[in-house]
Order: C-alpha cells, then structure tokens, then sequence
C-alpha cells in the first residue's frame, strides 16, 4: 500500500474544556487541537516518515464528526475520551472497529481506556488503579529500537500526571514500548500496542486534561512517531466470499447435504 501522506483525524469528546474553567485554561481550543497542532509542528522521527494530513472531530458533530467518507480516507485515527464514553454512539464504534480491521490506525489516549472501541477491540474490562495526587511520572523506555520510541532517551518524566496503576485489564501487549514508575510507587504498562485485523492499535497513557502534558515534547514525539507506526499497510475489506476451487475436485462415494446458506454483509 503506497501513499504520499498519512491522513490523521484527532477525535476528541470536548467536554471537559467547555465545562471546567482549570481545564479551559490549559486547553483553550480543547485537547484535540492541541494534539493536532503538535502533529503539525513534530516532526516523526521513525526511519521514511511521511507528511501528514491532519483534521479534528469531536462528540458533539454529526455522527460524532467520524462519517463514512471521513472514516474511508482516515488512515490513523486519534481518541482521547473521559466523561462521555456512554454518549458515543454503538453505530460509531462498529464503524471504527470496522475499519481498524480493515487495516487503519488506532491511537488511545489516557482515559480513552474506557472507550467502548478500546474495550471491544481488547475484548477485556480495561480497568486499572487510578490516583489525581499531582505526582511525577517517568516512562521508562523498554523498547529503545521501536519505531515508537525513536529519538527519546533511557526514560523521560512529566513532573504531574494522574497515576493509573496496575493491574491494567488488557490483554498482553504484542509490544510493550513504555513502562511508567509513579512517585507514589506503583508502576503500569503504558505504551502498548496490538495487532487487530489488518489494523494497529497503540494506547499511550499519559494526557489528563488537568495538566498540561500534551505540551511535553517527549509525549508530542512519541505521538508523532505512533502515527507512523499505526498507519496502514494494507486495506483489505472483508467480504467473505464462496470461493471456487483452484484445483479440480474427485468425486466422493458419498453425498453429504449442503446448508445453501449464503454469507453476506450482514454477517460480517
């Protein structure tokens, strides 16, 4: 699969922003803006990187801004979710699902743990310890050759982030990229990423909207090369077809009966 650009679309559900003044005053535009203008200014710095397209979508627009046009020229999508994961949409969801399957790109942001699309494509409760005690961070790099972790040091730390501890409710990462240490002593795994379908999904934990993390050059990076990693290989549509047979058949001494029902759409 050939492109000149990764088409990036940071969803956000802009809730906090409009309805928290502290929240507000960091995040003036909302968390999706923020994100997407770091897209626009870091450069990834995964080995044949190439430029990005980068747009926004929020909860509250039509079909939470995530359309099936938009959704088909989507190549990465971005989802940073919190209060609001029960308004999303079930229509949605298997919309994005579908296409992760189909081969694009799934980032999840911090709280977006909780996402119905996180959850169902995990398939487990994605629950975790949690703590908002203003407490440092540091991410330990465990994976310095991933493409993820290009161009970070041994560790990096943010001096205040909500602590979210172990044990995470995931399945076992395919990679583990980042493991996070709390100052007040629990640890979790918070770079992961999975292979679903055709499709690769990372979840990144760092981001509450309290604290002005997606400012942090380290997390802008480490955005900037996921986008990179997580974009598509492929875009296979599932359609499960009745195949003919490549080769001829010998005829068999016995008959068995045939169900005659025909898979579709609906089924997939």
């Amino acid at each position: 699969m050939s492109k000149s650009r990764i088409s990036v679309i940071v969803w956000n559900e802009f809730q906090h922003e409009r309805q928290n003044p502290a929240v507000a005053a960091i995040y003036p535009d909302g968390l999706h803006m923020a994100i997407a203008g770091a897209l626009k200014e870091v450069p990834a710095l995964s080995q044949g990187a190439l430029p990005l397209e980068v747009s926004t979508a929020t909860l509250d627009q039509p079909e939470h801004g995530l359309s099936e046009a938009r959704l088909a020229d989507c190549d990465v999508l971005i989802w940073w979710g919190h209060k609001a994961h029960a308004q999303v949409s079930d229509e949605i969801v298997e919309r994005v699902q579908k296409r992760v399957l189909e081969g694009m790109g799934l980032i999840v942001l911090h709280s977006g743990h909780f996402s119905k699309i996180f959850r169902r494509l995990m398939g487990t409760n994605c629950s975790l310890k949690w703590r908002e005690a203003d407490e440092k961070e540091r991410l330990w790099v465990v994976e310095p050759s991933h493409p993820i972790a290009a161009g970070l040091g041994e560790y990096f730390e943010l001096p205040y982030e909500e602590m979210y501890g172990e044990r995470f409710d995931i399945p076992q990462p395919d990679e583990l990229v980042f493991l996070s240490w709390f100052e007040g002593g629990e640890v979790f795994r918070s770079g992961c990423c999975w292979q679903r379908g055709h499709g690769r999904v990372f979840y990144f934990r760092p981001g509450h909207e309290a604290y002005p993390t997606y400012y942090d050059r380290n997390v802008q990076q480490v955005l900037a090369n996921a986008v990179q990693w997580a974009a598509p290989r492929v875009n296979i549509v599932d359609i499960c077809p009745n195949a003919p047979a490549l080769e001829p058949i010998a005829k068999k001494d016995v008959t068995f009966s045939k169900v005659g029902f025909v898979q579709g759409k609906g089924d997939i």
